[in-house]
């Protein structure tokens, strides 16, 4: 019964995005690079072994960047061995050590911060872990890449900085209200870590900050993707806070754009990076489709949900509170015509990223 952690704009279900204008224009290549040769760049990118880092990381290393990956254990990044063994180098770091975060970064042309903790439902012994892993290791992050003078900084924050969206599509200059609070420890410090990117914007750091929606794609292990991938293969025997309302983002999509927010996002501002919106219960009728399959019929009330929140620790839901609270009929919605425009982001429909992400070979 665990719910979404992710949040969305509006778009149509399945079609993609519109077509955009010409974006802004690149960064300018080191004179000595011949024209209509693009500098080589070495980038660094925290939280590389995860499943937005990693897609990072490929597309980085597929257009001949120079592509340092910052890991927890470089013998777990799996999904980074490929790459490995083709010339991006693993290094191993918490993120917990300046001088040795310094050290890392030094030469580096740009820093994509994607490291982080994206639970719902921790316990409260789980809460200092999350916050060292969202706040902390951004405060690491960004004091590191001002000691080493790194001259861009791209920060992967999330659509769920914006709150509970009651049905509105937001933009990037939205405000959540925080007399009404956090749904969820979660949510408190990716708030938290987002707060702190903004505040170096200020005192001037070169910083540009991304926010994506719910990412799913091939080897997605979030709850939300668990739910379309057994809709789609026919599995899925009930439905729990499917009200809940995401954008949906592919994460190749969104490792694009997180690439091209390196490359033409202008330095102080922030990009919603989403994908179509729909309420969970949307998205699995489409990913049952996809898999010609029925959507499953039996839906858990959200009432039943909450009147086992006292008893959650005896039944193996600890969390079950906050699961609830970030999932009841909440909308993470929120515009990515700021993206389109600027950086020609250009996500995929459902149908078509869900063909991808559940067909089978």
């Amino acid at each position: 019964m665990t719910p979404p952690t992710g949040e969305a704009p509006a778009s149509d279900l399945t079609s993609p995005a519109p077509e955009v204008e010409a974006s802004t224009t690149p960064i300018e290549a080191p004179a000595a690079v011949p024209t209509g040769v693009r500098a080589r760049r070495r980038i660094v990118v925290t939280g590389g072994a995860g499943f937005v880092g990693s897609a990072v990381c490929r597309v980085l290393h597929e257009r001949g960047d120079q592509v340092v990956a910052l890991v927890r254990d470089p013998g777990r990044a799996g999904r980074l061995r490929d790459l490995a063994s083709e010339g991006v180098e693993l290094i191993e770091s918490d993120l917990s050590d300046l001088n040795r975060l310094a050290a890392d970064l030094d030469a580096a042309d740009a820093v994509i911060h994607a490291a982080g903790s994206y639970r719902v439902g921790i316990t409260k012994v789980e809460r200092g872990a999350m916050w060292d892993a969202n706040v902390g290791a951004t405060t690491a992050v960004l004091d590191a890449a001002e000691v080493a003078h790194v001259p861009r900084i791209v920060h992967v924050s999330t659509c769920g900085v914006f709150g509970d969206t009651r049905g509105e599509v937001v933009d990037e200059s939205f405000r959540r209200d925080l007399r009404d609070g956090f749904a969820s420890w979660y949510d408190e410090t990716k708030y938290g870590a987002h707060e702190v990117a903004e505040q170096r914007i200020r005192a001037g750091a070169p910083v540009v900050i991304v926010l994506p929606s719910q990412v799913y794609g091939p080897g997605d292990q979030s709850a939300v993707g668990r739910q379309l991938r057994q809709a789609a293969a026919g599995r899925l025997g009930y439905t729990v806070l499917d009200a809940v309302g995401l954008g949906f983002v592919h994460v190749d999509d969104l490792a694009a754009g997180i690439v091209a927010t390196l490359d033409r996002g202008r330095a102080g501002e922030a990009y919603v990076l989403s994908g179509p919106t729909a309420r969970l219960r949307q998205a699995i009728e489409v990913a049952a489709a996809v898999g010609g399959h029925a959507p499953p019929r039996l839906r858990i009330p959200t009432g039943v949900l909450r009147a086992l929140v006292p008893i959650g620790g005896l039944i193996g839901r600890h969390g079950l509170r906050e699961i609830v609270d970030s999932g009841a009929g909440v909308t993470y919605w929120a515009s990515s015509a700021k993206a389109h425009h600027e950086l020609g982001f250009s996500p995929r429909g459902l149908e078509e990223g869900f063909r991808d992400t559940f067909a089978t070979p």
